[in-house]
């Protein structure tokens, strides 16, 4: 049966592609969880059209997401945080840390793109990349400093 998938839908497609699939997985799966449509005359020229929308609004968001990135790319940050015994954290910077200190800088930015390779639980500096969108990734540099007392 050739569907249309109106969601991405993982080990079979994107949003808008015509795909052949057996008969029982598009009735029994895509068709109730309104994944895809039964591809007809009407419903593909309709995907085709809203493939090609979507296509323009990414890259439209992609062009706007470099200009806000070269602003972002390389630039350097300091957190101040309460130390236990030497270079030990109490806690941990979390990505929302790191939210509010660019939010401070005029930075406004969602703190599930904020991306830390593991928790940050002791002094230094770290490189931390930023997803902005696909194939853009910012890095900055945070420095995890003590609080003087």
């Amino acid at each position: 049966m050739r569907v249309i998938l109106q969601k991405d839908v993982i080990n079979l497609g994107d949003a808008g592609d015509l795909k052949e699939v057996a008969d029982g997985y598009a009735r029994n799966f895509l068709f109730p969880k309104k994944l895809a449509v039964r591809a007809n005359e009407g419903n593909t020229k309709a995907a085709l059209h809203q493939k090609k929308l979507g296509e323009l609004k990414r890259e439209k968001r992609k062009k706007a997401m470099e200009g806000y990135s070269s602003n972002i790319n390389g630039k350097e940050y300091d957190i101040i945080v309460k130390t236990g015994g030497g270079d030990k954290l109490f806690g941990a910077v979390t990505p929302m840390d790191v939210a509010s200190i660019l939010k401070k800088n005029g930075i406004e930015l969602d703190k599930r793109k904020i991306e830390i390779a593991e928790p940050i639980r002791s002094l230094g500096s770290y490189k931390i990349k930023i997803r902005l969108a696909e194939g853009i990734q910012p890095v900055i540099t945070l420095h995890v400093k003590k609080e003087e007392e």
